[in-house]
């Protein structure tokens, strides 16, 4: 019997358990991410270069975000959420890696937007995030 059809026992799956913890970076290996900072990158009618240009991040690097075969550092995404001008804590929590506002939280507008029957669920991910950032910007002035 190989080592990998080896059953594990608790000490094992314990370790396991705790590697998995340890390394939160992985969470930020999320298409979903890509796809958001797309999105959001798009939205801002920005290019690929643009965006690269403003946080620092090569194009190459970037691009591979973008289509999830990356996983960024925090840093590199407080870069990018930055030059998109939304918070980390908002790219983070559109990407999944952080649990979204209860809906006691919603405003009256983003229950409005969640509750439209013609978007999409992915227009309706940009559509909130223009608001929460646009909300977000205001908040700090």
């Amino acid at each position: 019997m190989s080592s990998a059809q080896r059953p594990k026992g608790p000490a094992v799956e314990a370790t396991e358990e705790r590697e998995k913890k340890a390394r939160p970076e992985s969470l930020l290996n999320s298409p979903s991410m890509g796809s958001f900072i797309r999105a959001q990158r798009q939205l801002s009618a920005m290019s690929l270069r643009q965006l690269a240009a403003l946080s620092n991040v090569s194009n190459a690097y970037l691009s591979q975000i973008e289509r999830g075969l990356h996983q960024p550092s925090l840093k590199v995404v407080r870069s990018i959420a930055e030059a998109l001008n939304i918070s980390t804590e908002y790219l983070l929590s559109q990407s999944g890696v952080l649990e979204k506002p209860e809906p006691s939280e919603q405003t009256s507008a983003e229950t409005a937007i969640l509750n439209d029957p013609v978007l999409t669920d992915e227009e309706k991910d940009v559509v909130l995030g223009v608001y929460r950032s646009l909300r977000q910007r205001h908040s700090a002035r």
